[in-house]
């Protein structure tokens, strides 16, 4: 099809701002699209959490029914996994690598908008199962089986939620490709793969994980779909525990993917705001990727008290996780020891990330433990150490990069007083919310109930992880309006390089143009994997 002229100018006319951004094939606007739409759904989700932290703050409580509750839980639960952490952290690699690897643009552009559209979709897909008869989906974010099958969950919200995840992952996977494949084949000259900044490596570690997990995935919701319409194959329990072994194989990788991009935000970070080089660089590189091979070994530790899997393998392969995970501890210390450290609000996020987030892994390790696990299985001693994985690490990794970057894509700086009090709430919101919840698991609370008795004596920890909650909130809306405010004032634009960091993405213009870099804004020499550090040393920037 070609476009007509218009018969005044005689010129093709542009497409609309609305279709140049909904039918673009910009790497840049594809990423930001998705970026957008999952920052909305999180705020969904997390009024979902607020609700459910409501209903829990005292024993006996009625805001919500049993069954609304199971909605709101696994709503919240699949959409922050399927539909917000992991879509923002394939999209800043998509946004990102092709910039930082000096290419004009993304490999295969339409298969990589077709993957936000089925992203897209697959969202209002799942939600729209809040409006059918039966409501949303109700089995949890694993819909384990049988109770995913008709027989127990009957009605159109669970149809809706395989639907709209199997669309949802499949985008994911589409946007996943073409980045890897970026990175791979179209690096700039001179830009060997020791070369490509700490966060190219960590999509690529992310990457190899999508496409090599989440067909797992898929097959495993096409066996719920097939049981939906014969109950029986659920009957035999070879079927449930293959469904258990499909999903933890996608399951325990997916926590790296919503993961890895960050520790690789928060590495940039760390180096910029330190003002050097990222410590043990080529170490790190063979951390990621030797991570990225042991998160696919470690799946049946989720499975210890089905009595189906080897418990010492899964065990011994889930506490050789610590080894790839000790060398980037050490690397983002070395980066900042000794170092006089700018503390601008990303570097306090990426501050922030380091204690936290080992409290997640250390509490991963203790699960990872048969005999522990065996007592805190499907207690609140997991949820806390799973949201202080995903929360306290992957979400503060995620600010520390938006903050760090957000200049670069639209030209404009964050406000430095809605970003500390973003921050500091956040901080106080993360612990008061999630600490209590260990000591919830450890008194015998289990998850995923809609309420308690007095004599449980649950309820001063729920209380005060309520309040927690309220403050997470109070957090995100000043998140909010930071955003808001800094695009409609504009008062605080960005140069190209606004934080003196290190990498070629740097050295466009903010926010960059549509083939990255022009004559304005050339590639400079490439010699390391810090190319705008080399200049300032050479003292040409």
């Amino acid at each position: 099809m070609t476009a007509e002229l218009d018969t005044v100018t005689g010129q093709v006319p542009s497409p609309s701002p609305s279709r140049s951004w909904l039918a673009t094939t910009d790497h840049k606007r594809i990423a930001l699209l998705t970026i957008s739409t999952a920052l909305l759904l999180m705020f969904g989700m997390g009024a979902l959490a607020l609700v459910m932290r409501a209903q829990l703050a005292q024993p006996e409580l009625g805001l919500v029914n049993n069954d609304l509750y199971n909605q709101l839980f696994t709503i919240h639960g699949s959409g922050m996994i399927y539909l917000v952490i992991t879509p923002i952290a394939v999209a800043f690699g998509l946004y990102l690598v092709p910039l930082q690897v000096g290419a004009p643009a993304v490999a295969a552009p339409r298969l990589t908008m077709l993957g936000y559209w089925l992203y897209a979709g697959g969202a209002v897909t799942i939600l729209a199962g809040f409006v059918t008869t039966g409501g949303a989906a109700k089995e949890g974010w694993t819909a384990y089986t049988p109770l995913s099958t008709a027989r127990f969950s009957p009605g159109f919200g669970t149809d809706l939620w395989l639907l709209g995840t199997f669309a949802a992952t499949v985008g994911t996977m589409l946007m996943a490709a073409t980045v890897l494949w970026t990175v791979l084949l179209k690096r700039t000259p001179g830009m060997t793969m020791l070369r490509i900044p700490v966060f190219s490596w960590s999509m690529v570690a992310t990457n190899l994980m999508v496409l090599a997990a989440f067909p797992s995935l898929l097959i495993a919701l096409g066996m719920i779909a097939v049981g939906r319409t014969a109950s029986e194959l659920f009957s035999q329990n070879v079927f449930n525990i293959g469904y258990q072994h499909l999903f933890w194989f996608y399951g325990h990788p997916v926590v790296y993917v919503m993961f890895f991009p960050f520790v690789g935000a928060v590495a940039e970070v760390l180096s910029t705001f330190a003002g050097r080089r990222f410590f043990g660089y080529k170490a790190t590189v063979l951390s990621l990727l030797a991570f990225a091979a042991l998160s696919m070994s470690v799946w049946g530790h989720h499975m210890f008290t089905t009595g189906q899997v080897a418990d010492n393998y899964y065990s011994l392969t889930s506490i050789m996780l610590l080894v790839p995970a000790g060398i980037e501890y050490l690397a983002m210390l070395g980066t900042i020891i000794g170092a006089k450290l700018r503390l601008a609000v990303p570097m306090l996020f990426a501050l922030a990330f380091i204690p936290q987030f080992l409290i997640g892994g250390l509490t991963g390790i203790m699960v990872g433990t048969p005999v522990v696990d065996y007592q805190m299985q499907d207690s609140y001693f997991v949820v806390a150490h799973f949201h202080y994985t995903l929360v306290a690490g992957s979400l503060f990794g995620l600010f520390a990069g938006f903050y760090f970057w957000f200049p670069k894509a639209t030209g404009v700086l964050l406000g430095k007083g809605l970003g500390h009090a973003h921050f500091w709430l956040m901080v106080a919101g993360t612990n008061v919310t999630f600490l209590p919840m260990f000591w919830l698991g450890v008194a015998g609370m289990p998850r995923r109930v809609a309420t308690y008795l007095p004599t449980d004596g649950f309820g001063t920890g729920n209380l005060i992880a309520t309040i927690g909650s309220g403050l997470l909130g109070l957090g995100m809306l000043a998140f909010a309006l930071n955003i808001v405010l800094s695009l409609a004032r504009r008062k605080r634009v960005a140069p190209d390089n606004p934080w003196r960091a290190h990498t070629l993405e740097w050295a466009t213009s903010s926010p960059p143009p549509p083939h990255n870099f022009d004559a304005d804004h050339p590639i400079p020499p490439i010699r390391s994997f810090t190319p705008m550090l080399d200049l300032r040393k050479e003292g040409r920037r």
